[in-house]
């Protein structure tokens, strides 16, 4: 301010950077911000891919406008939460399934409160307008993604949801674990098993992708990405959109995959195999101590072993079988938060008995 309280020259032009700066910052485009998995996520559902089953009889259900209660079980990644959102867009339009669609991620919102008071609320209001531009039959669709970690007691309430509303509400079951669901509720539902996609259609979209975003990328790292997914095209297509922030400027290979992944180096698998053969504590102690400082996660390596076990041609049928008891026992044990190295030597203890009987 000057004697005659009039902003300053100087202070006019310190309250106008921060102005100029804003205008000048333009805000990132959004599409840019979107994660790929969202981006490539089918838009209908004539572009889902690998289920040909599930999606020739909904595509025969949106030419009827008679569909009954959905439940999609199978592997994480499959496509399952992709198809019915499709199928939506398909009948509904852009705009309409806004507002004739409940998306609700049953692992998050599980209990019966959310049944009786959210999927109730919804599923007996009133249909909004349709669009004449696409199918629109007279009812909604509630999505109960993740449905197999809904209480018992929540199932239950929502089979009397279901049978009461079935007029103007159609309901879609999404879980990988179909025996979690209880047997009343899934009797009332049409199942459909999505499978694990092919190798070969796998890494043709994940191919796609990496194209489409200009990521430069060697066929044997697409390759390595689909297999070290196991089946699971969202990992994979994560994995790759991952990869590519770390290699902006080369190109992406298999080693970078492998490392990205947290795969453990074949040496390190090849040396506990070899310490099986030779019975000694001492040894076993070592190669567990060495597996411990180098970082690796214990159930990355007692898969990677197991499959390494399982494809041995010296082993018997009754080994591996022995093996492959011993090995689920420590992973469950890991998966309620054992010690790693404890259970790791014990691992390669009883696997060095295991290898050396006849």
């Amino acid at each position: 301010m000057d004697f005659f309280g009039r902003p300053s020259k100087t202070a006019a032009a310190a309250g106008a950077a921060p102005t100029k700066s804003t205008e000048s910052s333009k805000p990132v485009h959004v599409e840019r911000l979107v994660p790929w998995v969202e981006k490539y996520r089918p838009k209908s559902i004539e572009s889902v891919t690998a289920q040909e089953e599930v999606v020739q009889v909904l595509r025969k259900s949106l030419e009827t406008k008679n569909l009954p209660h959905l439940l999609f079980y199978g592997p994480p990644g499959t496509g399952k939460t992709s198809t019915i959102l499709a199928l939506a867009r398909d009948m509904y339009g852009p705009e309409a399934v806004k507002t004739r669609v409940l998306e609700l991620n049953a692992s998050d919102e599980r209990g019966i409160a959310v049944v009786r008071e959210k999927v109730k609320n919804f599923a007996r209001s009133v249909v909004s307008p349709a669009d004449p531009a696409y199918p629109s039959p007279p009812y909604k669709i509630v999505i109960l993604d993740e449905a197999d970690s809904m209480t018992t007691d929540a199932q239950a309430a929502l089979r009397r949801i279901m049978e009461q509303y079935a007029r103007i509400t159609r309901f879609c079951l999404v879980c990988n674990y179909v025996s979690r669901i209880i047997e009343p509720l899934a009797s009332r539902c049409a199942k459909f098993r999505f499978k694990s996609l092919p190798e070969e259609q796998a890494v043709a979209r994940v191919a796609m992708v990496a194209e489409s975003e200009g990521v430069r990328v060697d066929k044997g790292a697409v390759q390595e990405l689909v297999k070290t997914s196991e089946g699971d095209l969202r990992r994979a297509i994560m994995s790759l959109q991952s990869a590519s922030r770390m290699a902006t400027h080369t190109t992406i290979n298999e080693e970078m995959v492998r490392e990205l992944v947290g795969v453990v180096p074949a040496t390190v698998i090849e040396k506990l195999r070899r310490v099986w053969n030779d019975r000694d504590v001492d040894k076993c102690v070592e190669a567990v101590d060495d597996l411990a400082f180098s970082g690796f996660p214990a159930a990355q390596v007692l898969a990677q072993l197991h499959d390494l076990a399982m494809q041995d041609a010296a082993l018997s049928s009754l080994q591996k079988a022995k093996l492959a008891v011993l090995m689920g026992n420590v992973d469950l044990a890991l998966s309620e938060g054992a010690d790693e190295q404890l259970q790791m030597l014990d691992v390669m203890m009883q696997a060095s008995q295991i290898v050396q009987s006849a």
